[in-house]
This record gives structure tokens, C-alpha cells and sequence, in this order.
């Protein structure tokens, strides 16, 4: 059983995220202990509300460092929603630009769409080489609640990632695997067997073969 961390660095939906590892097969623990998120099999970086307040969080508990060492050490680490978007480089809301962890190129701006939040259940294109979505059915569904996305999936793909994308109006990047660093933008603890089958795929991805 893979030995899990979902860090604890302020940001709220961390006991559902928990409760969904946890019956997807992991050994999981809530916690903002920094050795503990080091050494895990897999960290679990979750988020909700704004980027900046999301970065301000993990810039007081010093996980930053944390998390980049564990991608250049080619050891797992999966962003959720905003958890997703601090992997980038920046994030711009209401005029303002936060610096995020630059894990992956690019950055997070509001999506150029009628109806915002984007929130509800919505399909996705992920390409035959992902991982995360390995053995689910074309046209699968996720649920989303965002107003804020990366927007240049063509330019990630370029950048060496797998890029799953959806659509509300424009296309956005709905999901990312680069190495050892997966993230989505929908939340796959709120999408019933559809998320907890890539759950599932991310935790056979662990040392432990989850």
C-alpha cells in the first residue's frame, strides 16, 4: 500500500481528497509536516480559492522547496486544482500576477469564456500516451469548478508534457503528467468512479505500486 501525504499548508478540501485515497488504496495521512511530505511514496498538492492566497500558504510553511525536490528527484507529487496551477510559473487574477513554483512553463489566467466559474461535470481529451487516464472510456467526465486556467495546451505539449485538455467555450488544460509531476484542474475526489480511477492509475504510478 502506497504511504501518501496530502499537505496541509492551509488550503481547505484536504478530508475529502483524503477520504478518495484512501478508498482508491493508499496509506494516507493529513498532515504540514515538511519530512513527512519529503518521504512519502506520494504528496498530494491540493487547492481551492485563489492562487495567491494558495501561494501565500505554501510560502509560510517553506513547502516550495519541498515539492521541487521531490520533482527533481523523480519522486510523485499530483496537483489538484489551484494545487495544479501553483506547479506553474505565475498566476494572474483580478489584474494581479503571483509568482507560482515555475514546475511547469506557462501560466494561469481567467478563461476567456460566456459562463464563469466553469463549474460542473464536463468531458475531456486525453491523448492515448497518458498515464493518468489509462483504461477510461473516451468522453469520461470530471467535475470542475474554476474560473482560471492554463490556456496554451499546444505550448505545454511542446514543453515535453502530456496534456489532456477540456472545453468550456476555449480549450484549457484540463490535466498535465511531465515525469514524476501529474495535476488536475478538476477535482477527481468529486468525480465518482471516473476520478477514482485515476486515482487509482496515479497510485500504481508510486514505488510502492500503489
Amino acid at each position: 500500500m502506497s504511504d501518501v501525504v496530502v499537505l496541509d499548508y492551509g488550503s481547505g478540501n484536504l478530508r475529502s481528497a483524503e477520504r478518495a485515497l484512501a478508498a482508491a488504496g493508499a496509506d494516507v495521512r493529513v498532515t504540514d509536516d515538511l519530512s513527512s511530505a519529503a518521504a512519502a511514496d506520494g504528496l498530494v498538492v491540493p487547492g481551492v480559492g485563489a492562487y495567491a492566497a494558495c501561494m501565500a500558504g505554501i510560502e509560510a510553511l517553506g513547502a516550495g522547496p519541498v515539492i521541487a525536490e521531490r520533482v527533481a528527484a523523480g519522486r510523485p507529487v499530483l496537483g489538484i486544482c489551484v494545487g495544479m496551477q501553483v506547479l506553474f510559473e505565475y498566476g494572474e487574477e483580478h489584474g494581479v500576477v503571483s509568482k507560482g513554483l515555475g514546475l511547469l512553463p506557462g501560466g494561469v489566467t481567467r478563461l476567456a469564456a460566456r459562463r464563469l466559474p466553469h463549474m460542473g461535470w464536463n468531458t475531456v481529451r486525453a491523448p492515448g500516451e497518458s498515464v493518468l487516464f489509462g483504461g477510461l472510456p473516451e468522453q469520461s467526465r470530471f467535475y470542475f469548478v474554476h474560473s482560471y486556467a492554463v490556456g496554451d495546451p499546444v505550448a505545454l505539449a511542446a514543453a515535453g508534457a502530456t496534456v489532456t485538455t477540456a472545453h468550456h467555450d476555449v480549450d484549457f488544460v484540463a490535466a498535465v503528467e511531465r515525469g514524476p509531476l501529474s495535476a488536475a484542474q478538476f477535482h477527481p475526489e468529486k468525480s465518482a468512479d471516473t476520478g477514482a480511477a485515476l486515482l487509482r492509475n496515479w497510485l500504481a504510478t508510486l514505488p510502492s505500486g500503489g
